[in-house]
């Protein structure tokens, strides 16, 4: 009987997980990284307008999570951006929403990510967090077997690897990845798939930083606070302007204050990252890659910067695969791994 392998990726703004795998194909899903609390299992109140979320118990409370969440939202944007974002119970209901939405019973293989920076840390803390039976509201549980962290841009990595056939021809190959996110700027330096730990890293210089800055702007400009963040997001994403108080907001004037956030972000990288006349590969992934490219093809006007489709699931992919392989190889037959399977991996796995 075969393993079931699932992956799932809780950003600090978007969760993505997989919700099943058709031959080559890897369908991944996603939703905001919010979670609303109440005291109560909202679903029992919601009547015939029922929106597409679910309530996940924890602690006494209940976190309603799902592509419908702002439906739950108040003024307050809960989110949850520190580095102890793994301890809290936002990111417990976010991972458990995803498990339920994936729609089995047990898991024998469930691949997470981590930002560069936590990894080393806080790897072994959330293999043991996603690790046996979680409660998924509805009267329905989940079962994961095992758990398997890894380093985010590592997955993305893999995942340009697979989708170009290039596991075995970059081998002996330097490559950068760069994963600019909702919180953390992460980037990553590999020789084929082993990580130098050393010259991978991440920053606090994402795309919430530019979308605040942008957010306090139009605070100044209106008199009064505004805080429609995904509004700002989608508005830089389309081109098109905001509309506030029935008004037009150009963000055109914002553009210099946005490629300097990238810039510092950027910067950062290449004091960290040394010369990199090593390098062969510079693959730009993530959700903000869009706002971040621009800066990156700057720093790297010696080489072409390659990118993947829909390069926000990348890392996920990437998880998919490698937790597909280890799971083939050393789970089934303990000792006796692969060697694909073993490049696959690399050392953040």
């Amino acid at each position: 009987m075969d393993m079931i392998v699932r992956a799932v990726d809780v950003g600090y703004g978007v969760t993505k997980y997989v919700t099943g795998i058709s031959g080559d194909e890897i369908r991944c899903a996603s939703f905001p990284s919010l979670a609303y609390p109440y005291p109560r299992d909202p679903s029992s109140t919601l009547g015939a307008e029922r929106r597409k979320t679910v309530a996940v118990p924890i602690g006494g409370m209940f976190y309603e999570v799902g592509p419908d969440v702002m439906l739950a939202a108040d003024s307050f944007r809960a989110m949850q951006i520190h580095d102890g974002y793994i301890d809290t119970p936002e990111y417990l209901a976010l991972a458990r929403g995803a498990l339920r939405m994936m729609k089995v019973d047990t898991i024998d293989l469930l691949v997470v990510g981590l930002p560069v920076s936590l990894f080393g840390a806080r790897k072994t803390a959330l293999e043991k967090l996603m690790t046996g039976s979680h409660d998924v509201g509805n009267g329905k549980t989940v079962l994961v077997r095992k758990a398997l962290a890894m380093a985010q841009p590592n997955g993305a990595l893999i995942d340009f690897a697979s989708q170009h056939d290039k596991v075995l021809a970059m081998e002996n190959e330097h490559s950068l990845v760069i994963d600019p996110g909702a919180r953390t700027f992460d980037w990553l330096v590999a020789r084929g798939m082993k990580l130098s730990h050393k010259r991978s890293h991440s920053v606090n210089r994402g795309v919430s930083d530019i979308l605040q800055i942008i957010a306090d702007d139009i605070s100044a400009e209106i008199g009064r606070p505004y805080n429609q963040l995904d509004a700002i997001d989608l508005a830089l994403r389309s081109g098109k302007n905001l509309s506030i108080f029935q008004r037009t907001y150009s963000l055109a004037r914002m553009k210099p204050v946005v490629e300097s956030v990238t810039k510092q972000a950027v910067g950062a990288m290449m004091r960290r990252i040394g010369e990199y006349y090593d390098v062969q590969h510079v693959i730009l992934v993530g959700g903000g890659a869009y706002l971040f490219k621009k800066a990156v093809k700057e720093a790297f006007l010696t080489h072409r910067i390659l990118e993947v489709r829909e390069p926000m699931y990348a890392n996920l992919r990437g998880y998919q695969i490698a937790g597909t392989q280890y799971a083939a190889t050393a789970l089934q037959h303990p000792g006796g791994r692969g060697t694909r399977s073993s490049r696959l991996e690399g050392e953040g796995a």
